[in-house]
């Protein structure tokens, strides 16, 4: 039999892994990917499950034991796996550790895990939005009148704390806050 005959023969799923579409939209690494498809190819089918250690998958993909970790608990946070500890007991008796456990869950619980996300961080934003516009009709409300001279510019981040609430916290001034003198109702001495 010809090494190409193997693939046009018989079940065509036995010599293939599956990757979901779905893989490709959760805003996965290139090496989470390749990790991911390793795991599907090495898992058992039954129980969705799969052993290999950091070195084993390393050796598959090109990378570092330390470079598989780190993507390996990249996909653990988007919930494509679940990773469990075995233990070993050697032929002296003693328990050892063994290699992790791999299990690989449905992609819909991923989808669903990564839509929930995008949807917390999206209320992020509209609150951290409302904040600054509030922050910002605060410091406009607080700040004297500029002559008409002077070009406005609304306050942002990036003017810091003292150009933020300098006038809403009436304090001294910076010179207060570097000499570590703030005042705190309290009036200073004249002496």
């Amino acid at each position: 039999m010809k090494k190409y005959d193997l693939y046009s023969k018989g079940d065509p799923a036995k010599n293939f892994s599956p990757l979901p579409n779905e893989v490709f939209y959760l805003d996965l690494s290139y090496g989470a990917i390749a990790i991911y498809g390793y795991l599907m190819h090495i898992e058992d089918r039954k129980t969705f499950q799969s052993y290999a250690s950091y070195n084993t998958i390393g050796r598959a993909v090109k990378m570092s034991a330390n470079t598989v970790r780190k993507y390996v608990l990249e996909l653990e946070d988007k919930h494509l796996i679940r990773t469990e500890s075995t233990t070993v007991v050697t032929r002296d008796g003693r328990k050892r550790n063994g290699t992790l456990r791999y299990h690989i869950r449905p992609i819909r619980e991923a989808v669903d895990h990564y839509h929930e996300r995008q949807l917390c961080q999206l209320e992020l934003d509209v609150e951290r939005q409302k904040a600054q516009a509030r922050l910002s009709r605060l410091c406009a409300a607080q700040e004297p009148p500029l002559s008409a001279g002077h070009p406005t510019t609304p306050p942002t981040v990036e003017r810091g704390v003292s150009g933020l609430c300098g006038p809403v916290c009436k304090v001294g001034g910076l010179s207060d806050f570097q000499n570590g003198q703030v005042n705190r109702g309290v009036e200073k001495s004249a002496g």
